[in-house]
């Protein structure tokens, strides 16, 4: 809460001393305009509505431009990026590996070799989803995905539901920071970073963060420990690994190429989606059908990221036409603190916002701001783009307003409250945390591996 009212403070103050020139202007408009947004927000309004009227209001209210000359302008940007095009090919590819029952096998595949270990399956949830996110790049897409597939294996009693739908929440967190994760193509369009050094700074607190998740398990396990299956052949665990040759392949395409140098994030996606209707007519999944739902669902995604993107662009240059963020940058550098501190406030900023705003949205509408402080404190652009995108994860599992959660609380096989959820997924939660604590101590995790393969 505490960070929530120096947000809002601090938003206050800048709109103040940036829409006046240094003169004071009427407070009550600052203050009617700082309720819609907190109203609209709280109503359950579209995000990219909120975005988009709030801007218009700031500009009427404060702005003595005609904006609105610029304002197509603004939104044909972003919208005609390249770059961007990724997102409803990497979109795509999941939904045709979820039809083509692909990430079934996966799965059935990894409890082969993980289900002894103590916690049992709950490993393959964690171990699934990570590796799902390698060809997803969405949280909520290797969520919906492994909890589809995930779910009906635990109609036994023995596991804790809550810790079925956490490891299940706390994986699906995952999609997007394990590359090719969405977040960091939106994050490099606006700040102009490499997206393909974003995806390398990513491998190795991938690989923390999922370690920590498997060691709450271990402990939970080893709190509460399950009767073990009897032990499986070797012929048997190594005839399971065939059920991985399509993940596996899909990965080694899209992110090779991308690590190789021999395409770009975009065209990587694209080659995904091949590989993908490849796999699916193999196992003779492929028709007319299959690939009609997955565009179906891809579009409705898609655009709905697409008014987000939109909506935040307009408010983005509104802001920046007041110079909102150029005072706010100025009154933080001004502070009287050491810059670990700063950025100590600004990641607690993203903590509080992620408790009540989408992730997506959260990016957009603050990186604009944040990043040329951030690059003026000396901090690495590249290590910021993975801490705020592990800030965005932590957002999707944290309550009230985590979507992971909300996604699996909306396929559970028996009815519960969605406390279960808020319960379950909190030791992740705590892990989670822990790795942005170590990430802030030792930046090196994010920023050694692409200096070395420069």
């Amino acid at each position: 809460m505490i960070a929530v009212v120096f947000l809002l403070v601090l938003l206050v103050g800048a709109i103040i001393v940036a829409a006046s020139g240094g003169q004071a202007v009427p407070v009550t408009e600052i203050l009617m305009l700082t309720a819609v947004f907190c109203v609209f927000f709280g109503a359950g309004v579209y995000v990219a509505a909120v975005l988009g009227i709030l801007g218009m209001l700031i500009g009427l209210v404060f702005s003595d431009r005609p904006w609105w000359a610029f304002a197509g302008q603004t939104l044909w940007g972003p919208s005609s990026s390249f770059v961007l095009v990724a997102v409803p090919l990497f979109l795509l590819m999941g939904e045709i590996l979820l039809r083509a029952g692909l990430s079934d096998r996966l799965y059935r595949a990894l409890n082969v070799w993980l289900n002894r270990l103590p916690g049992g399956l709950l490993h393959t949830n964690i171990v699934s989803c990570a590796v799902f996110s390698a060809i997803s790049g969405s949280s909520v897409a290797t969520a919906a995905t492994m909890g589809s597939v995930a779910l009906p294996y635990f109609q036994d009693s023995r596991y804790s539901q809550r810790m079925v739908l956490g490891s299940l929440a706390a994986g699906g967190a995952l999609g997007n920071l394990i590359p090719p994760g969405i977040t960091f193509i939106i994050y490099g369009l606006i700040t102009e970073t490499s997206v393909g050094a974003l995806y390398i700074a990513a491998l190795i607190p991938s690989v923390l963060v999922t370690g920590l998740f498997l060691l709450v398990i271990v402990g939970h396990g080893l709190r509460h420990p399950l009767p073990k299956p009897p032990p499986l052949p070797l012929s048997m665990k190594l005839r399971a690994l065939v059920d991985l040759v399509p993940t596996v392949l899909l990965m080694v395409l899209v992110l090779g190429s991308i690590y190789a140098g021999f395409a770009t994030p975009t065209e990587a996606a694209a080659l995904g989606v091949v590989g993908a209707a490849i796999f699916a007519a193999i196992e003779g999944k492929l028709s007319f059908r299959l690939l009609n739902a997955s565009a179906e669902a891809t579009a409705r995604n898609t655009a709905l990221l697409g008014l987000i993107i939109f909506g935040a662009y307009l408010l983005n240059y509104i802001l920046t036409a007041i110079n909102v963020p150029q005072a706010l940058a100025g009154f933080i550098g001004s502070l009287p603190l050491p810059p670990w501190a700063i950025m100590a406030l600004i990641l607690a900023l993203y903590l509080a916002l992620g408790t009540f705003m989408e992730g997506f949205s959260m990016i957009i509408t603050t990186v604009p701001v944040v990043f040329p402080i951030v690059t003026a404190l000396g901090y690495d652009p590249i290590w910021f783009g993975v801490m705020v995108t592990m800030l965005v994860e932590i957002a999707q599992i944290s309550p009230p307003d985590g979507t992971v959660m909300y996604v699996l609380q909306g396929m559970r096989p028996k009815p519960g409250p969605i406390t279960d959820v808020f319960v379950g997924v909190t030791p992740f939660l705590g892990a989670y945390l822990l790795a942005v604590v170590i990430m802030t101590i030792w930046p090196d995790i994010a920023t050694w591996l692409p200096r070395v393969m420069q």
